[in-house]
């Protein structure tokens, strides 16, 4: 039986990769959001893809469309959603009220999950990381 929370491998250019699919969004001040999925190798959470879904989002929010095709593309490949990821194109990097009560339902199904927040503008990047947790983002 497992003691504890299980490290999370993020892969080194998951922002960067992130900003370029979203500088289109965010050169028209619009936020974009992602999710972190991946596989459990060797009791280890191994970020492996970067979803980015049908989604409506504003200067101040993000809200996906379709989840459906989401959950079957994961389902597809086996994979588990393990955070999200999502810019602030106007504002520094933090995690909003609204943010911070979207990782708490993260939280409750898997508590490991991360959130990524980037702002681009301000090169800023936050990661909110559970507690006594590890997160190591190799360096590709």
């Amino acid at each position: 039986m497992r003691h504890g929370l299980r490290m999370v491998i993020v892969p080194g250019n998951l922002m960067q990769k992130f900003l370029h699919l979203s500088q289109r969004n965010t050169d028209r001040n619009i936020e974009t959001c992602g999710i972190l999925a991946g596989q459990l190798r060797h009791d280890q959470l191994v970020i492996t893809h970067l979803l980015v879904p049908e989604q409506i989002g504003t200067c101040d929010s993000c809200t996906t469309q379709r989840e459906e095709d989401l959950f079957d593309f994961q389902d597809q490949h086996d994979l588990i959603t393990f955070g999200w990821i999502h810019t602030h194109p106007t504002q520094t990097s933090f995690l909003s009220s609204v943010d911070l009560h979207t990782h708490c339902a993260y939280q409750r199904m898997m508590p490991e999950a991360i959130a990524i927040v980037c702002a681009p503008r301000y090169s800023e990047y936050v990661n909110i990381l559970y507690s006594s947790g590890t997160i190591v983002i190799p360096q590709f």
